[in-house]
């Protein structure tokens, strides 16, 4: 379990009162993993919402085709950095992970029971709110990557 100190080090914990910091710790838990680790597998149920403490964690988007169920192919799209979110899809339906995530290097997270976390934000408006401007903050980031990956394929 993390504590609500734990939590309060870091940005992303900011807007939350005391009250809202000792529900996302209780539900909370730090986590390490080392270089190599596959920590979402795309497709998969979003159940766990992730915050990196420290190392580096790289996004993937895979791509498959129905009729083939050999070909997969994952592109780099972007590094999850210290201080950053990952898992969104664990609030946002239908709550299966759209990408993969592999460890870089040796890293400590910060894990949320997705399902939980979604109970609190359902009784706390405040603790929604602060949730998803945070997920739209790294929507809109990781689209921008995405992006600039697609120009760099076309030049």
């Amino acid at each position: 379990m993390a504590t609500p100190k734990d939590l309060r080090r870091y940005d992303l914990f900011d807007f939350m009162g005391d009250k809202e910091l000792e529900a996302v710790a209780a539900i909370a838990r730090e986590t390490k993993y080392q270089a190599g680790d596959v920590i979402i597998e795309s497709g998969q149920p979003a159940d766990t919402f992730y915050f990196l403490v420290d190392g580096s964690v790289a996004y993937y988007y895979v791509v498959t085709i129905g009729h083939d169920p050999y070909y997969k192919k994952e592109y780099h799209i972007h590094d999850i950095n210290p201080g950053e979110i990952f898992g969104i899809s664990a609030l946002i339906e239908p709550y299966k992970y759209t990408a993969t995530l592999h460890v870089d290097k040796p890293s400590r997270v910060i894990e949320i029971d997705a399902a939980d976390l979604r109970a609190l934000c359902d009784n706390d408006p405040k603790l929604a709110y602060g949730l998803m401007q945070a997920v739209a903050k790294a929507s809109i980031e990781r689209l921008e990557a995405t992006r600039i990956q697609l120009i760099a394929a076309r030049v």
